[in-house]
Parts: C-alpha cells; sequence; structure tokens
C-alpha cells in the first residue's frame, strides 16, 4: 500500500524564532535571530548542507511518539528502547518578566531519563548562510562555542562535550540539558535555569490557553490551532506570516517551492477574525499597529507582501540546496510581492473596521483621522478598471477577479459602516458608490450556463474563493442563487473526501494536482451559511484527519491525504478556526469565557 506522506514535525516557538523537531528529536528547521533568516539548521532542505541537532538512542531498534504538555507549545519526543526509555523535552522560553515578556533567541532541550540506563548520542553542527558557512566549533568549559557565523553561536550543556563533539554513544543515568543560544550566551545555573524556565514557559502558555473565549465544539482542534497561530506572530512587529517553511513543494516534484517567511495582506481579514473570535485582542492590536506602518509608509500602492519588519523588497532567488524530497529549485524570497492584487486595500479596510469602531479596542488614532479609510478607499475607485493578479498570485495572467470585486465591494461596506459611525455624510456617499460599481463588476462575473459566478469576468473557469461571496454575505445563505452556486462550485471543484482545489485550469506551472485546505475550511463556512449544517459539520470532522500526528495543517492535501506545501500553514489554521466558529454561531453554542 502506497504511503501517505505526511509532515512529521513539531514546532516550537517564542515569537521571535520556530523550531521544527521530527520524530527522531531531529531539529530539522531553525532560523535565527528572526523567521525570515538563514537556517541554523536546515536538513529539511538538505541532509549534506543543513546541519544537524539531534539527540537519538544508539539502538537501532527503538519506537517514538511525540505530543505536546497540554494547552502549550512544549514539546515532547518520548523514546523507548530495549534498556531503557527516555523523552527529550524542547521548548523556546516565552513568560512575563519585568511588566514585558522574556523571550530571548534560546532552544532548551531537556533529555529526561523515565527508566533503564539507555544509550544515546548527541550532534550539534549548525550552518551559516544556507549551508555555505560550517562554523568552527570550539570548546569551554561548559560549552561549545560556533565561530564564523553571523553573531555568536553557543551550545551550553552538562553533557560532555566530547560527547557531543565526537557524536559518541553515551548512557543516559540522569537528566541532561542543553541549551542552545544565539547572541547572548546562557550565564546562569544551567538545570536550574532550564526547569526554571520550562515552568514558567509552560504556566505562560496554559495560562495563554486560559484567558482565550471558545465555544464548546472541537475546542482541541482550536486550541492546537491558537497556539500555532501565535507562534507565527513576530512580536517584534506584530507582522504574523504565513509559514515557518520555505520550499516545501505543492506537490511532488511540482517546482511550485515558495518561500512563505513573509506576512501577506491578503491573510488579514481572516486572521482578525480569527483572533476576534478567541477574544484575543493584544495580539489583534499588535498585528493592526503592523498593517498601520505599511499603509502610512506607502505612497503609490499597496503590495501583496511584506517583511516581518516591513520591508518592501523580497527578492527571489534560487539556493544550491538539494530540497524536500530532491525537490527542485529552493527559492529564497517570494517574487510575488512585484504583483498586482487589488484586493489588499478592501481586506485591510475590512480589518480596519473593528479599529475604529470597537471600543474595547485600545488604540488611540482612530479617534483622530480617518485619512486611511479614505486613503484605502481611494485606491479601489482607482484600481475599479484594473486587472490583477488575483488571489492565487498568476504570474502570467491578469484578469479582472471576482475575489478582488468581492473585497472591493466589502471594504466599501466597511467605509460605509465607519463613516455613518462618525457621522461623516461626505465619506459615507463616497463609500456607497464605490460598492454599487463592485458589484456591478461582481455580477458580470456570473456565468448563467453554470449558475454561479466565474473567477473573473469574461471566463466560465469557476474559483474557490467565490465561495467567500456565500460567507461575507454578498449573496444571501438562504436564496436560490447561493444553493445553485455552491452546488456548482461542488460539482467542479470538490472532490469526494471534502477537499477542495482552488480552480481546475492550468496555470503558469501547469495544472494543479493537489487541493489547498483553506478552500475547503471555505466550503465548511459557506455550508453553515446556506443552513446546510449537518453537510458543514460532517464536512468539518471529515478534514481534521488531513493534520499530522499533533494536529497541524499543511497547505495543501493530495487526494490521498497526503500534507504538501508549507507547513504549518497558519491559513489552514486560521480556516479552521473559523469554520468552527461559524458552525457553533448558527448552532448557538455557548462560549467558555
Amino acid at each position: 500500500m502506497e504511503s501517505i506522506h505526511k509532515y512529521n514535525l513539531g514546532i516550537v516557538g517564542n515569537c521571535s524564532y520556530l523550531a521544527y523537531v521530527d520524530t527522531t528529536a531531529n531539529v530539522k528547521w531553525l532560523c535565527m535571530p528572526r523567521f525570515d533568516s538563514s537556517f541554523l539548521f536546515g536538513s529539511l532542505l538538505d541532509t549534506h548542507k543543513g546541519g544537524e541537532f539531534s539527540i537519538t538512542p544508539a539502538e537501532q531498534n527503538y519506537s517514538s511518539k511525540q505530543y505536546y504538555i497540554e494547552n502549550t507549545n512544549v514539546l515532547c519526543t518520548e523514546f523507548t528502547l530495549n534498556s531503557g526509555s527516555f523523552r527529550v523535552v524542547d521548548f523556546a522560553p516565552r513568560f512575563r518578566q519585568f511588566d514585558r515578556y522574556f523571550r530571548p533567541l534560546m532552544l532548551v532541550r531537556k533529555i529526561e531519563l523515565i527508566s533503564g540506563n539507555p544509550f544515546i548520542k548527541i550532534k550539534c553542527s549548525p550552518k551559516g548562510n544556507y549551508g555555505s558557512i560550517e562554523p568552527e566549533a570550539v570548546a569551554g568549559s561548559n560549552h561549545i562555542r560556533y565561530l564564523g557565523l553571523d553573531s555568536p553561536v553557543r551550545l551550553t550543556t552538562d553533557v560532555s562535550l566530547s560527547y557531543v563533539l565526537n557524536n559518541q554513544p553515551f548512557v543516559l543515568n540522569e537528566n541532561k540539558y542543553l541549551v542552545l543560544t544565539y547572541g547572548h550566551p546562557l550565564e546562569a545555573p544551567l538545570a536550574q535555569t532550564a526547569d526554571d524556565f520550562l515552568e514558567s514557559t509552560t504556566k505562560y502558555w496554559q495560562q495563554w490557553i486560559k484567558s482565550t473565549s471558545i465555544r464548546n465544539f472541537y475546542q482541541a482542534q482550536i486550541i492546537r490551532s491558537a497556539l500555532v497561530l501565535k507562534l507565527h506572530q513576530y512580536e517584534d512587529t506584530g507582522g504574523i506570516i504565513a509559514s515557518g517553511s520555505m520550499s516545501l513543494p505543492e506537490f511532488d516534484q511540482s517546482t511550485r517551492n515558495w518561500d512563505y517567511r513573509y506576512c501577506w495582506m491578503r491573510d488579514t481579514y481572516y486572521t482578525l477574525n480569527a483572533f476576534n473570535g478567541l477574544g484575543h485582542f493584544e495580539e489583534l492590536e499588535k498585528y493592526f499597529q503592523y498593517i498601520q506602518n505599511i499603509i502610512l509608509s506607502e505612497k503609490d500602492r499597496i503590495q501583496p507582501l511584506y517583511g516581518i519588519t516591513g520591508q518592501k523588497k523580497i527578492v527571489e532567488t534560487e539556493l544550491p540546496l538539494s530540497g524536500y524530497l530532491n525537490n527542485k529549485p529552493v527559492r529564497l524570497g517570494n517574487d510575488a510581492y512585484t504583483h498586482i492584487q487589488n484586493d489588499v486595500y478592501g481586506q485591510v479596510l475590512v480589518s480596519l473596521l473593528p479599529l475604529y469602531t470597537d471600543k474595547r479596542l485600545n488604540l488611540h488614532f482612530h479617534t483622530q483621522s480617518l485619512h486611511m479609510i479614505e486613503w484605502l478607499l481611494d485606491k479601489i475607485a482607482l484600481t475599479m478598471e484594473e486587472p490583477d493578479a488575483g488571489l492565487w498570485e498568476f504570474r502570467t495572467k491578469a484578469q479582472f477577479h471576482c475575489y478582488t470585486y468581492l473585497f472591493h465591494w466589502a471594504g466599501a461596506k466597511a467605509a460605509t459602516k465607519i463613516a455613518l459611525h462618525y457621522k461623516n455624510e461626505g465619506l459615507q456617499k463616497r463609500a456607497e458608490a464605490v460598492a454599487a460599481l463592485a458589484s456591478q463588476k461582481i455580477e458580470a462575473c456570473y456565468y448563467a450556463p453554470k449558475l454561479a459566478y466565474a473567477q473573473a469576468i469574461g471566463t466560465s473557469e469557476l474559483d474557490a474563493s467565490c465561495l467567500q461571496l456565500i460567507t461575507m454575505s454578498y449573496i444571501d445563505g438562504g436564496s436560490e442563487k447561493a444553493k445553485y452556486h455552491l452546488e456548482a462550485l461542488e460539482k467542479e471543484l470538490k472532490t469526494p473526501q471534502g477537499l477542495f482545489y482552488r480552480y481546475k485550469h492550468a496555470d503558469d506551472f501547469g495544472k494543479p494536482e493537489s487541493t489547498f485546505l483553506v478552500c475547503a475550511f471555505w466550503y465548511v463556512e459557506a455550508l453553515a451559511c446556506v443552513g446546510r449544517i449537518d453537510d458543514a459539520i460532517k464536512t468539518f470532522e471529515n478534514l481534521l484527519q488531513y493534520s499530522n500526528h499533533l494536529g497541524i495543517y499543511s497547505e495543501d492535501v493530495d487526494e490521498k491525504g497526503g500534507q504538501w506545501g508549507n507547513f504549518p500553514q497558519t491559513y489552514s489554521h486560521v480556516g479552521l478556526m473559523n469554520a468552527a466558529f461559524r458552525i457553533a454561531r448558527k448552532m448557538d453554542i455557548p462560549i467558555f469565557l
């Protein structure tokens, strides 16, 4: 029987960096000092040039299991072998200290003896500049320094340095600790500090979850999704990346291998919806601040994506690495920053609506000026007749996309609400006129032979993004039009498993062979909106099987259920949360505060 491809990886992080650890306790991916920095460990993309940070049994025969400490981002990999058992506890310290968050560039690895006297091996060999720099390892009294990297990297440990440097097996007869630091080294008692950090970090995550408002509908999946989403926010600026990975293929040998360690403006509306649904306003406000910096610094147009500090140029290049499962090219950067995606203006406008109308948000500038709203509305009006690359970032085809016009309409509707809130009659009239024009453009996308709205004006191709016409209430969910539109999308784009293709036609790289997971969660929302609650719940429950062993989701899923594309994909987790929230609201399931 052909195996199903899964990413057998867990992630740890502290909103400064992310580390990916596989089920053999090998750190397969870790970029420092930022999400978009070069990897220190990158065997996910090249087993030779990617380095290694592993803690494994010396015996050939063993079994392992991986799990999180409940309601945390503290990851455990447990090993059972003939001579005993042990577990590796991996975490990135994060907790409140001196009235702020302590989140150092530090990976803590605790090796806990469970039983017997197992022999284990440890290897630590970081790399620099995407594998082109091999640092010199220099042993100190209780640490190893790795020289020649951009910043000091040090492994502090109570394991024999000789055993680590030589990857030599040794007997584990007590708990051991390894602390990898970037920049500032650990200057405190090793074991006590690591245990204190572990206790404080565990408490922090569990308290964060306790402060989350979640309805009693698949809470465990929502909690894990919320924890994953939180890890992808770069706290220094508030930006949220699409993923911590790069160049993982949409399907095997597809050449669709992109770098996703950046902030996509198209995700803004959905991400803020998810945080709002969780009742987590601190993260929401920080993301607002990131968006505000983007808008106020732009004079011409908003790009589809930006770097985590707002940088605009994200030049796409290819790296001389073997690639994930030999999938090439390995791409660094993302040329999509040069594309025209005009839905971003409406996306941001809809996202800003709570900022101007929700009294719970503690952001002072919303009472001082409406010029951001006016500027965004003007951009919608100015781009109404301009074709764009669309949500899916077609590289060689510009169209008048239905999805773009949907957000033109939604953005103008949001501007209308803001104008009414501030009694600004001039802004209200302009917004209403823009909304009416956008509606005309959406109607021009309607393809009568299929009783559905097509991907763009002048085409008969259907697109899963048009599910949003229902979920965003452009089409009344109780109408015949919504019923037939949804049925047409089901017929053309849905798989028997309830997965959804973005579209079926050929694009710049041929025909897609994998489904896009967030589209399936949009489908669940649409089912709920048209009153097909039983179908929505059944489909939602079926989609849960497409996570990995830890409940983490990828971007793409093939028809066999295999995970592909970037991992984790915040868009997929946001889709899960928003779909669950939609079903719970429709069923009047109470919120647990």
